[in-house]
């Protein structure tokens, strides 16, 4: 650490698709080459382990009743090192029904979600969602099983070992509710199903041990895995989501077509449909086939929209294949449907009745998931900031590159966010469960904000460039795993060579601020003060009294070293001081603190005199 290059007078001691007829079939599945691919690994070999499934699905719709019949067989892998007597599947279609959790939690939170409030708590009987578990065996034996609102709790015939794989078979039926919040039917925009989290899905099991969370209003946390669907819905509707179309030819029989869909190394499966869509597709150079799905019956102004927003979509995809790693797969979708915007396997549901703006605005944000929570599969749960935050940075980059707004700093809305939110006494750590947040509105700035500003302040304390070289670090290092808040954190130390845990500490599992200001300016003296108590490096730009300016650089003690910079670097500021004294080489005429204002600093008025 370079240390006292000029003088120090004094420091104080008080101080988160498919396809149609023209669609290339793909008869297997691809191997995805990233070098994370192999996940599941053996625990003699590494101490990272994680769970492994096999999905074969068949499913008969009726899109008059909307119910479907499903048979599913899972052979679930268990790569851990212990043994498990149980195992929970996530039944996430009976939350809508009325007194569900889900229900009761959207109409008593402080700042209901408009697009819940109270619909759930007045669906009729037809309306409601459910998936009903008929029968469930475990290598051919009958297994007791109960369903607890949004969770089947399983008793196995047989304990399943360490390294062991078993087979699961099931017999279900299920309802799709009407439309509320991001699975259903018939939504606002008339797409008839938009079908997120509707099968019966197994509960992640990690070195945390299960995560059987109840679908009360948050994402999702999904074991890795490879999925083969085969889908029979009336004739006329057209068909996208996860995966390859296997058979794009099919002929329809007895008014149905069966769609038959692979999806490898994927951790969840998704699909739409709707008799009006349009299909378009538009090929990515040296990347995937992009496909298109919306309703022929939307205003002419909006059908061009979706027009034009095709080739940005292009740009989008190869912006954060360069900016965090190439996308391993061969095509992906934007689809019509849903309640808003939100990212799945290989593809997107967004509303599409909106201008162009805010079409592609959503289409930039949910394609960035597939890099920030599905390849780098964080648990939405218990990190939410992560996806959502992560996401929000770097497609507020990729937004302010395509479009050309030239913005000096892209994600400066959420610094504002996150400092009303810090400065309103209602903060809450990120630490806290995605569903116990006090209300909607401190989720989504502490998950979409302070997370968006985690990332951008990470650069402000290791550099931007070591930021991009930390970013492609982590996809590389955890892509196709389940990566944790540590994660990120250990990219950028071995990409940087600073200590930082610090940082992910004090930002991330407290609601400590960040505050310094500048105490006195005397002649040449410089006296700052930290208020807040959370440390971090500080950037000072110092105008001297012939106008001339100079930047000095003060390392945070803790972190073991320093940022590259052009700054004049002077001596460390130990955390437990609040006070730092130094001298410059003129008489001083003003100076101020992070004057690119890339540090999240709650009272800005202090940090210049």
């Amino acid at each position: 650490m370079k240390r006292f290059l000029i003088s120090v007078l004094s420091i104080s001691v008080f101080m988160s698709c498919g396809g149609s007829k023209n669609v290339t079939t793909q008869k297997t599945p691809e191997k995805i080459t990233t070098p994370q691919a192999k996940a599941e690994q053996s625990v003699s070999k590494t101490a990272y382990w994680q769970q492994h499934v096999d999905y074969k699905m068949e499913i008969d719709m009726d899109v008059n009743t909307y119910q479907y019949k499903g048979n599913q067989t899972l052979v679930y892998t268990n790569n851990s090192p212990d043994v498990l007597n149980r195992v929970y599947y996530h039944l996430y279609f009976n939350a809508f029904q009325p007194g569900s959790e889900m229900d009761v939690r959207s109409r008593t939170i402080a700042d209901p979600d408009s697009r819940v409030g109270s619909r759930i708590s007045k669906l009729k009987p037809n309306e409601i969602g459910f998936i009903k578990v008929h029968s469930l065996k475990q290598n051919g034996t009958a297994l007791k099983h109960e369903t607890v609102g949004t969770i089947l709790e399983v008793d196995l015939a047989k304990p399943i070992q360490p390294g062991e794989s078993v087979t699961f078979t099931m017999v279900y039926d299920a309802q799709v509710p009407l439309q509320i919040r991001r699975s259903g039917r018939n939504n606002r925009e008339g797409v008839a199903l938009s079908m997120p989290q509707w099968y019966p899905k197994m509960a992640e099991y990690d070195f945390e041990g299960w995560h059987a969370d109840p679908y009360i209003g948050r994402e999702f946390h999904g074991v890795w895995g490879d999925f083969d669907v085969k889908l029979t819905i009336d004739e006329n509707y057209v068909v996208g989501g996860s995966g390859y179309l296997q058979n794009p030819n099919e002929s329809a029989k007895n008014g149905k077509k069966t769609w038959h869909f692979v999806a490898p190394k994927v951790h969840d499966f998704t699909w739409a449909a709707d008799p009006d869509y349009i299909h378009d597709t538009i090929q990515v150079p040296d990347g995937p086939l992009l496909h298109f799905y919306y309703k022929n019956t939307l205003a002419a102004d909006k059908l061009e929209n979706w027009k034009k927003l095709q080739p940005k979509t292009v740009e989008l995809m190869q912006y954060f294949s360069k900016r965090i790693g190439k996308y391993p797969y061969k095509q992906y979708s934007v689809i019509q449907g849903g309640d808003g915007g939100m990212e799945y396997a290989m593809c997107t549901l967004i509303t599409g009745n909106r201008s162009f703006g805010s079409l592609f605005g959503v289409t930039a944000h949910e394609m960035a998931h597939t890099w920030f929570q599905f390849l780098l599969a964080t648990n939405e749960a218990k990190h939410e900031w992560m996806d959502e935050g992560f996401t929000t940075y770097i497609s507020e980059l990729a937004e302010n590159d395509i479009m050309g707004h030239n913005r000096k700093n892209p994600v400066a809305s959420a610094y504002g966010n996150y400092m009303y939110l810090a400065s309103s006494g209602k903060e809450q750590p990120l630490t806290t469960h995605a569903d116990r947040y006090h209300s909607n509105m401190g989720y989504g700035i502490s998950a979409y904000s302070k997370g968006a500003v985690f990332m951008a302040q990470l650069g402000y304390v290791i550099g931007e460039d070591n930021l991009k070289k930390t970013i492609k670090k982590y996809f590389n290092d955890f892509a196709f795993k389940h990566p944790t808040p540590n994660s990120i954190i250990r990219s950028a130390e071995k990409v940087s060579g600073l200590e930082l845990d610090w940082y992910l500490t004090d930002f991330a599992q407290t609601t400590n601020t960040i505050d310094y200001g500048v105490k006195s300016v005397e002649d040449k003296t410089i006296t700052l003060e930290r208020i807040g108590l959370m440390p971090m490096p500080i950037d000072v730009t110092v105008t001297y009294t012939d106008d001339t300016t100079e930047d000095f650089y003060i390392p945070l003690q803790m972190m073991r070293g320093e940022k590259p910079t052009s700054a004049t670097i002077i001596a460390d500021w130990a955390w437990a001081y609040p006070e730092y004294a130094f001298e410059a080489s003129k008489a001083v005429k003003s100076v101020q603190i992070d004057p690119k204002g890339m540090m999240a600093d709650v009272d800005k008025k202090n940090n210049k005199k």
